[in-house]
């Protein structure tokens, strides 16, 4: 209790700046908008963007492919190859990621105010004109396929990968966003450059901005990055539905370890539901809350079960899950499900107490300011209430959103949300006696 009484004084001490920081709606002279957040305390700048479609939308035969491009962007652009790009960047000291999830590509630069145009001007050129060259796709592609080996002999990838099929099946969430080894061996040039020429478009583009750069200089900024975009390329975004079987499962994962990693899930919530708040207060009882949370005393405090305990919701843009896991000893792992099960079963019967909830709000809020401690994490979160459609009062009033979930609605969410006779189990280890399916991996 006293590291959570530690954290909570540190919150509290920087709650003041963060209620004080100031975001507003900027739009570029061609039209591109973006949220700002205007910080002259130290001479950094970050711009976060997002591109909705990512690797959900990636054809089955090229799975894969948007992680592999966006690897890729920064390995030669326009008139510069992979060294002459890689080394502006570095001797700018420009920060550069860019990456695919299953609903977006996103990313960021950071930068100081004297190499913000080189900056943008690195990305711009990434955006509309890569180079694909043949090295650097040589080299990446051994680099994923390394990976994706390493993969299959580890066993929290292997139990997550898993649980993603047992969840959503032949979806397109249910692949693995690295793809393949036979799949990520074919892709070559030409799939990389009509990848690039399909998903940067600015009807798509999501803007925020972080740091020494007033809305003005921001406006310029935008166009100089991103105004030679098209301003769409007819890519159809939209995936089906993702909805989640109810029938509960149990898969086994046979390897040869001294540990088992059990992953847990179930139909979760969406971002956009009313009782996404709520939520988050259950989970943090439940397991999120580290220390604190149930999973945690009842499987390594009380039982010794494991090292850490999580549990956390996951929403994506067509479906949502609730997961859990934990790594334990291999003669522990029925122990360590049956656990598990019964909590999920007590959550569901009982819900949380009001110290609970007390305990869940009290830290949700305080810990609400350490996310505006880092230039490019705010610029991210600012790119977060964008998508989210949540509006520039939202980071005012969040916290009110989570002081307000009252013990009853904790309760019929609890029920909602945690059902046990619902729930799927994976376990990677060594054999044992339980049921349910078997693959031997």
């Amino acid at each position: 209790m006293t590291r959570i009484a530690t954290i909570l004084a540190m919150c509290a001490a920087i709650a003041a700046p963060v209620a004080a920081m100031d975001v507003k709606a900027v739009k570029s002279p061609g039209g591109i908008s973006a949220y700002l957040n205007e910080d002259h305390g130290n001479q950094i700048v970050a711009l976060s963007f997002y591109f909705a479609g990512g690797s959900a939308l990636d054809p089955n035969e090229r799975a894969g492919l948007s992680n592999f491009a966006t690897a890729l962007l920064d390995e030669g652009a326009g008139d510069k190859d992979s060294f002459e790009f890689q080394s502006e960047l570095e001797n700018r000291s420009i920060r550069w990621r860019v990456g695919a999830d299953k609903d977006a590509i996103a990313g960021s630069i950071t930068a100081t105010t004297d190499n913000l145009d080189a900056a943008l001007d690195l990305l711009a050129l990434a955006l509309t004109q890569p180079r694909f060259d043949a090295e650097p796709i040589d080299r990446i592609r051994k680099q994923i396929l390394i990976k994706i080996k390493s993969d299959t002999e580890n066993p929290n990838r292997i139990a997550a990968s898993t649980l993603m099929t047992a969840l959503f099946g032949d979806h397109p969430y249910g692949r693995n966003d690295d793809g393949t080894a036979e799949t990520v061996a074919q892709l070559g040039a030409d799939d990389f450059k009509a990848w690039a020429k399909a998903r940067f478009a600015r009807d798509r583009l999501i803007v925020a901005a972080s740091g020494d750069i007033t809305a003005r200089q921001l406006g310029r900024a935008l166009d100089r990055a991103f105004g030679r975009l098209p301003a769409m390329t007819g890519l159809a975004t939209a995936l089906p539905e993702a909805p989640i079987a109810a029938a509960a499962n149990v898969v086994r994962v046979e390897k040869k370890l001294p540990q088992s990693v059990i992953y847990l899930g179930q139909q979760g919530i969406r971002r956009s539901d009313p009782d996404w708040y709520t939520a988050q207060v259950v989970d943090y009882v439940f397991g999120s809350g580290s220390f604190t949370s149930r999973l945690m005393d009842e499987i390594r405090e009380k039982r010794g079960l494991a090292y850490s305990v999580f549990s956390s919701l996951q929403p994506l843009d067509v479906g949502a899950f609730v997961m859990a896991g934990a790594g334990t000893r291999a003669e522990a792992a029925e122990e360590s499900i049956a656990v598990f099960r019964d909590e999920w079963r007590k959550l569901n019967e009982s819900g949380i107490t009001a110290e609970e909830l007390q305990g869940a709000k009290d830290y949700l809020t305080g810990a609400w300011p350490l996310r505006f401690t880092a230039t490019t994490r705010i610029a991210d979160t600012l790119v977060a209430v964008q998508r989210d459609k949540l509006g520039l009062k939202y980071l005012d009033e969040r916290n009110d959103l989570i002081n307000k979930v009252t013990l009853e609605d904790a309760n019929r969410v609890a029920r909602r949300i945690y059902d046990p006779a619902t729930l799927k189990v994976v376990v990677v280890g060594p054999a044992n006696s339980g049921g349910g399916n078997t693959k031997s991996k």
